[in-house]
């Protein structure tokens, strides 16, 4: 798809390189996954995610609102702020976020999704959880969501 769908960023000064936006999402802890759920109404889901060479993958349920929803339409925008920040004797904060569009769809490679599982919990489970038994336990209960980044963006912003 062509960035042409896409708007460019108004306020370009504060925009971030590629590279910058691409660390954010490989170092981000969560974000927000929107999607166009019931009536067509925009359904926002905060969640936990792993980046991986363009694309983010999402553990869920094998049934709710979110996969109705990325069964009825493939679009989906991601958004993620950094943890904020401030300067020495500063009362306001520097942030900086990506936002993310693109299409999702659920993995069916029932290997591909063990994968994606065991990258996800190797981000977020403590270095002494058993992530492999969890993986035998919980894993068939468990979906994986794929979403394809058409579009990223990325800006810092100085709030004061």
């Amino acid at each position: 798809m062509s960035d042409t769908v896409f708007r460019p960023m108004r306020r370009f000064k504060q925009a971030l390189s590629a590279e910058e936006s691409i660390e954010i999402l490989k170092t981000g802890y969560r974000g927000f996954l929107s999607v166009i759920g019931d009536g067509g109404y925009p359904y926002a889901i905060p969640i936990n995610f792993v980046y991986d060479e363009g694309k983010l993958f999402f553990h869920s349920a094998r049934e709710g609102h979110k996969l109705d929803a990325v069964r009825a339409c493939d679009k989906a925008c991601f958004t993620l702020i950094d943890t904020p920040e401030k300067e020495p004797g500063d009362w306001w904060y520097h942030v900086r976020s990506v936002i993310c569009f693109g299409r999702i769809r659920i993995v069916e490679d029932a290997h591909e999704r063990i994968q994606r599982l065991r990258q996800l919990g190797s981000k977020y489970f403590p270095e002494q959880y058993d992530l492999e038994g969890d993986l035998q336990r919980n894993g068939p209960r468990a979906e994986v969501l794929e979403f394809q980044i058409e579009h990223l963006s990325g800006k810092r912003v100085k709030e004061n």
